[in-house]
């Protein structure tokens, strides 16, 4: 995002105001008087301004559909009137002509999607039509190459200003998938929980209250209901156990399909190499660890749109590698991606392992796992 929000704001916005500069030399090619010079001047620097502006607030999501229409009326009567005085002089009409187009390009840019492209093809009609009125009979070439530059700007900025708002709303998707990913991961633990506490919860609330209303009448039996409480109480916290460590410690091949479905919730292609399967029991859930963390990472600290995840067993040895086509530029800086590895790397330590992670040329992130049997 950051490369194409840089391209979008050098096409669009720094690119066609350094367009309109062209207007800067085609003044000190024409004498026309210091006042009509100045007046020249400050058109092009109120167009320029108004552009910059309402451009720089298209991309950033604001001031759709805002700013006072006479405001746009305004700067495009200056645009046109010194686009007409340049043409009626002698002037570089393609130069001028940029003036009016980047107007109705920031208006364009501005205007709510129903009644975008009808108000800017009645400005650019008026722009052309202003062209021809004062550029003379003789002005037909100029005429026709400043009528294409003014339909070909107009319809590159507002262009990009669409892909630029399609990647916006790509990345927010992307989010939102990510949200829902960790939130259904949450649910399915809570529902989990839930089936195990829930009967041994009842179950215990109902044999302690019996215990209760029989002390005093039947001591014995009273006890006997005590000591079932206790033990549904240490099975309900054995099974927690079980389930926490279940969820904790899933199999590769559970994480790995966990993985790929969340990866390709977000919009990232994902792709396995190998067979999770190959891999001893004993380091499954290890290698799932690395699985999961490496997830975690792309999701967080990368823009990833491409995911490999490759697993390669020799005589024991087992290599698992994740790599991504997004540069996590913040992954360096990033606490939580620290702590992360730095637990991964101490468990892998305890089995004679090893985990590295670095980013690859000319870009992308590998995070690499091995561990073995006989290490």
């Amino acid at each position: 995002m950051s490369r194409l929000r840089r391209y979008t704001w050098w096409t669009v916005i720094a690119g066609g105001t350094v367009a309109a500069l062209g207007t800067v030399a085609d003044l000190f090619a024409h004498d026309r008087g210091v006042l009509q010079s100045v007046l020249l001047a400050s058109a092009v620097a109120v167009v320029i301004v108004q552009h910059t502006r309402y451009m720089r607030q298209a991309m950033i999501g604001l001031g759709r559909g805002d700013g006072p229409p006479w405001e746009h009326a305004a700067t495009f009567a200056v645009a046109l009137v010194a686009w007409a005085v340049t043409s009626g002089t002698g002037g570089f009409m393609p130069a001028w002509a940029i003036l009016p187009a980047l107007v109705v390009a920031h208006v364009g840019a501005i205007l709510p999607s129903r009644s975008r492209w009808p108000v800017v093809t009645v400005m650019a009609v008026l722009s052309i039509a202003v062209g021809g009125l004062f550029g003379g009979d003789d002005a037909g070439p100029a005429m026709l190459m400043a009528g294409v530059m003014v339909v070909a700007l107009v319809v590159a900025d507002l262009a990009q200003l669409w892909i630029w708002d399609m990647a916006v709303q790509q990345e927010q998707s992307r989010k939102t998938a990510e949200a829902l990913a960790v939130a259904e991961e949450r649910l399915r633990f809570a529902a989990d929980l839930h089936d195990i506490q829930g009967h041994h919860l009842q179950a215990i609330a109902l044999k302690g209250e019996l215990a209760q209303r029989l002390i005093g009448r039947d001591d014995d039996l009273a006890r006997q209901h005590a000591g079932e409480v206790a033990e549904l109480a240490r099975t309900a916290l054995k099974e927690t156990r079980e389930v926490v460590q279940g969820y904790r410690r899933a199999s590769l091949g559970t994480e790995i399909a966990n993985a790929v479905g969340v990866l390709r919730a977000a919009g990232i292609e994902t792709t396995v190499e190998g067979d999770a399967a190959g891999v001893p029991p004993p380091l499954q859930p290890l290698f799932g660890a690395l699985v999961r963390e490496g997830t975690t990472n792309v999701l967080r600290h990368s823009r990833a749109r491409r995911c490999h995840v490759l697993i390669d067993v020799v005589e024991g040895q087992v290599c698992v590698r994740l790599r991504n086509d997004g540069v996590p530029a913040d992954f360096a800086r990033a606490d939580d991606a620290g702590a992360g590895l730095a637990g991964l790397r101490e468990r892998f330590a305890t089995v004679g392992g090893r985990v590295d992670g670095g980013p690859l040329d000319p870009e992308g992130f590998e995070l690499v796992g091995k561990a073995g049997m006989g290490r």
